[in-house]
């Protein structure tokens, strides 16, 4: 199915990449759940070939599985990569990105200073005390980047394509140009833009990784992530993932997969939704700011122009209560009555956060206030409900 799919547009990649392998005389529609461990052949030759890579075929499944593997397959496809690697969850694959970016290189990383809590925790309480340097940087100050990247010389330089929570945007192929002139592997955490607003190792990343929980399967029921990569990092990621086995499990892939098929309509509404429910909170005289891409004036607009495709800014909108602080923002999601409250994001349904009680707990107080993560701070991820509906549920919540 792979040559099939080559050079066809991603709504269509998104459909049919990855299924319809031969299985004995018939060929299933659909990627069935394959839940087998291990596998049987004729012969101790022909075993002894796929053992060895000589010959394609499965042997045990912390190697491969042909649930993980069609799913591998789509996922290169969508995002223009050479291998890929499904994790068991999205942190298990910043994990295995990071480790296999470091294989061959100084054991130093220079991270972006605005990040999802638990990558920020990764970095300072796993790999700083396994002897790794990390250096935080502003990524959206190109200036700075490049000077810290010639002073650090990392082995690494790790962003995201929208910061969380408040929705950053730094230039990746330049970050990529930066990379390369320091011998770093740029690693993009993209589950906020999904390969339909950027595809990070077509702009020059040599990794690209994703929470498969979120916009990819949609629907709140599979916990997964993945690492996508270019061809010079792909042997030693297949190398690593079959030694420390963080392989997704053959019903968690066939589910994502199912997902994926829907996934560039899904985007495109909650990207349409996502810019009326952002104008009207801008409109509402308790809403100190709002944090959203596709705002014109929005610090990093020139970046987002030219990256993303017009119109598509992503479906998370983050915004401040005025005068608010634990006891307001609580007294507000509690009188939600549609939109869920719930610690996770992109699923079909829209959902609310605190960061401060969540997604950035384990930071200290005074880390969360340089990163600008305040109090009064909410996090919205805009689902695919009638716009009218969601904006309804928030003016009654904010009364």
């Amino acid at each position: 199915m792979e040559e099939k799919v080559a050079g066809l547009k991603i709504h269509t990649k998104a459909v049919h990449a990855g299924d319809r392998k031969q299985a004995g005389p018939h060929i299933p529609v659909t990627t069935p759940i394959h839940t087998a461990t291990s596998y049987f052949y004729d012969s101790m030759q022909q075993l002894d070939r796929i053992f060895g890579g000589e010959e394609q075929g499965y042997c045990y499944s912390r190697y491969d599985n042909p649930s993980a593997s069609a799913l591998e397959e789509l996922l290169c496809s969508l995002e223009g990569g050479s291998a890929a690697l499904a994790c068991a969850s999205g942190m298990a694959a910043i994990h295995m990105a990071l480790t296999c970016a470091l294989t061959d290189r100084r054991r130093s990383v220079l991270a972006a200073n605005a990040m999802y809590g638990a990558t920020t925790n990764l970095l300072m309480s796993v790999f700083e005390p396994a002897g790794v340097a990390v250096r935080f940087v502003n990524i959206c100050d190109l200036d700075g980047v490049r000077a810290a990247a010639a002073a650090e010389k990392p082995g690494c330089i790790l962003m995201e394509i929208i910061s969380n929570p408040l929705l950053r945007v730094g230039a990746i192929d330049r970050i990529a140009e930066i990379a390369r002139d320091a011998g770093a592997a740029l690693v993009v955490d993209s589950t906020f833009g999904t390969p339909l607003l950027a595809r990070p190792i077509e702009l020059g990343a040599s990794f690209s990784v994703h929470s498969l929980t979120k916009y990819l399967s949609g629907h709140g029921d599979v916990l997964g992530g993945a690492v996508i990569t270019d061809k010079p990092h792909a042997e030693n990621l297949r190398t690593l993932g079959r030694t420390l086995g963080p392989g997704l499990g053959p019903f968690e892939c066939y589910l994502t997969m199912r997902g994926i098929k829907t996934f560039p309509l899904r985007m495109e509404r909650q990207c349409a939704n996502a810019c009326k429910v952002a104008q009207w909170l801008a409109s509402h005289p308790r809403i100190e700011h709002v944090h959203f891409t596709g705002d014109p004036r929005h610090p990093d607009a020139e970046t987002i122009r030219r990256l993303f495709p017009a119109n598509l800014y992503g479906a998370m909108v983050s915004f401040e209560v005025k005068g608010g602080g634990r006891e307001e923002v609580f007294r507000f999601m509690d009188a939600l009555k549609m939109i869920v409250r719930a610690t996770s994001l992109g699923d079909v349904h829209s959902m609310a956060l605190y960061p401060v009680m969540s997604s950035h707990r384990d930071l200290s107080p005074k880390h969360r206030e340089r990163m600008g993560i305040r109090e009064n701070l909410v996090r919205l991820s805009i689902g695919i409900e009638a716009p009218e509906d969601i904006i309804a549920d928030l003016e009654q919540a904010l009364r």
